[in-house]
């Protein structure tokens, strides 16, 4: 049985997290671009529209055109004296489709041009090996200064290539320098940054780490910034809990039975007709829209019960998340119903599909019978990805991207510079 109606759970408002150590990092990054010839941008592969960090976007736009891009044309560079590239790293690619990497790396490469996109998992070596050898490149690019050629009137100081990493907290840029690093320093090297699985035990700009000795390749690793605010309405509440269930939010900050709902419906959108939680039930079960329903047929298949045999929810909540994170991903990924199945095309007519939690779309029984399915698919998320920079375009003219309490702290600063402003205008003669 096929779900064809897929409600969107009742979700909480989204909690606010943003420590200190976050506000200190964005206040520093212009300066820090400064001294930048690579971004390393890394986002969850899970979530690759959510984990943008649109508070850090300004900092990166400023710093390209400084370092001379056409503002009018991304794919353009007016003056080049120094490097610039931008690399956005899609961590965690064994926990989406592989059906829809190339699709989402050609839509996303049609919006951003002046970004690279790089789909990664820290376990797959190859990956590791291509993006180092993309670093080597751009070193490459500048290395003929080195001995004295053209190039080398243009880049007078390019005798290394240094490297900024940053994202959203827990998307894997520790783990992703000590890759790095084992990968370009030949031998034993020791585990250079410390890593978690909860987020925030990054707090401070890391040391200039040693990626590579030939070609010479340094990294800073950065704190992982929140949003300050995840938003009003519906759009927040969902923003915050994608987070949460990546473990991008601070643990204990959501209940976690509403995480669960969320999952279960998700996990529904990227396979209607044999989600990956069925591994979790008796055999024979069926697709389920009620999370009552699917905790307490959870609950007693793993003997979860209180005093008088009641089921415990919260308990089925706990595991079910908890083993989404750490196994269920992969299944989920491996299972997930792509148009070319034939079980998507016995007749079921129009259905809502996805890939990730970020994309969602609606396909027709003509789409769902119809050949050329990876264009199909890329347009599909092409609508999505135009839709995401229309909310969040429309957000921030709203201001829906910014707390109460944040809106008064704006409020109040511009009070006291026009109170400065009045005063020097007195004190004048």
């Amino acid at each position: 049985m096929a779900l064809t109606h897929i409600p969107f759970p009742a979700l909480p408002i989204p909690p606010s997290w943003f420590p200190g150590h976050m506000m200190k990092f964005t206040r520093m990054l212009p300066t820090l671009l400064t001294q930048t010839d690579v971004v390393l941008e890394l986002r969850d592969s899970r979530l690759p529209l959510t984990s943008i960090n649109g508070t850090l976007e300004g900092a990166l736009q400023k710093w390209r055109l400084e370092r001379g891009w056409d503002p009018n044309d991304a794919t353009r560079r007016v003056v080049n004296s120094s490097a610039c590239e931008r690399i956005v790293v899609l961590n965690k690619r064994d926990l989406v489709p592989e059906w829809g990497l190339e699709p989402f790396r050609k839509a996303m490469s049609s919006r951003f041009p002046d970004q690279q996109f790089l789909f990664a998992s820290w376990q797959r070596p190859r990956d590791i090996r291509n993006l180092s050898e993309m670093l080597v490149i751009y070193y490459l690019e500048m290395a003929p200064l080195i001995n004295g050629s053209d190039i080398a009137k243009k880049y007078p100081y390019a005798m290394e290539l240094n490297v900024l990493v940053i994202g959203m907290p827990n998307v894997g840029k520790s783990t992703l320098l000590n890759a790095l690093r084992n990968m370009g320093i030949k031998g034993p090297t020791p585990k250079a940054l410390r890593t978690s699985a909860n987020p925030g035990l990054t707090q401070a700009l890391s040391t200039r780490l040693k990626l590579s000795l030939s070609p010479l390749v340094y990294a800073f690793d950065t704190p992982g910034v929140m949003l300050p605010f995840l938003g009003l309405g519906e759009e927040g509440a969902e923003r915050g809990v994608k987070l949460a269930l990546i473990a991008g939010i601070k643990e204990g900050m959501y209940d976690i039975e509403a995480l669960a709902s969320y999952l279960l419906y998700r996990l529904n959108i990227l396979n209607p007709i044999s989600p990956a939680y069925l591994h979790l039930l008796p055999p024979g079960s069926l697709p389920t829209i009620d999370i009552e329903e699917f905790l307490e047929a959870l609950a007693r298949r793993m003997g979860m019960v209180r005093k008088g045999a009641v089921p415990d929810l919260r308990r089925a909540a706990v595991y079910f998340v908890r083993w989404w994170r750490e196994e269920g991903g992969l299944i989920s990924a491996s299972s997930a119903l792509q148009i070319a199945d034939a079980s998507f095309q016995a007749g079921h007519g129009a259905m809502t599909h996805g890939w990730g939690f970020d994309l969602e779309w609606q396909l027709s029984a003509g789409e769902i019978a119809g050949t050329g399915h990876q264009l199909l698919i890329q347009q599909k998320m092409e609508v999505c990805i135009d839709q995401h920079l229309v909310n969040m375009k429309r957000e921030e003219l709203a201001e829906n991207n910014v707390s109460a309490t944040q809106r008064k702290k704006q409020i109040a600063l511009k009070e006291q510079k026009e109170r400065q402003l009045k005063y020097a205008k007195l004190k004048r003669p």
